[in-house]
């Protein structure tokens, strides 16, 4: 980990919202000092679906589970009797959401999500694009400028309506 990189860590202005496995997996890693691209490799997961996991918005498989216990040395059965169960997606963020970042990213919804479903209609036809069967990833992009870029790509099950 460089010197300018910071490890994320749980935000206490949520932390009463999340799942309580969500706090062992923060402590153990900032005590590691790994980032969510070192676990990711070590789990053989993207980084925002290694980072959904700890803040209990995707599903974990037995083998995240196992994965999970051993980079980041917390017991099995502490995580598996918590991540084994359904995800409460979307009980973290209240709506409109407060913190910059995510009202920003909600902030693009609300000014583009029109455009985005009219071309997706034009392409795909009628229906939507899964949230579920879903891959992400975020990149960072330097221009010529030197000015930093978020490169965020979502990809999505298209289904049809009907």
């Amino acid at each position: 980990m460089s010197e300018q990189q910071r490890l994320a860590s749980v935000d206490s202005a949520i932390e009463s919202r999340l799942p309580s496995f969500s706090s062992l997996l923060f402590e153990a890693k900032t005590a590691k000092q790994l980032t969510f691209a070192d676990i990711a490799k070590e789990i053989g997961r993207s980084e925002v679906a290694c980072a959904a996991l700890f803040y209990g918005q995707a599903t974990a498989s037995a083998q995240d589970v196992d994965k999970l216990s051993t980079a980041l040395g917390v017991p099995r059965g502490a995580l598996a009797a918590q991540m084994l169960g359904f995800p409460n997606r979307g009980a973290s963020v209240e709506m409109p959401p407060t913190e910059p970042l995510i009202y920003r990213l909600y902030e693009v919804v609300q000014n583009y999500g029109y455009a985005y479903k009219a071309v997706m209609n034009e392409k795909f036809g009628d229906g939507i694009m899964s949230g579920v069967c879903f891959k992400t990833d975020v990149e960072k992009e330097v221009d010529e400028t030197g000015a930093a870029w978020a490169v965020i790509t979502m990809k999505g099950k298209c289904k049809q309506a009907g």
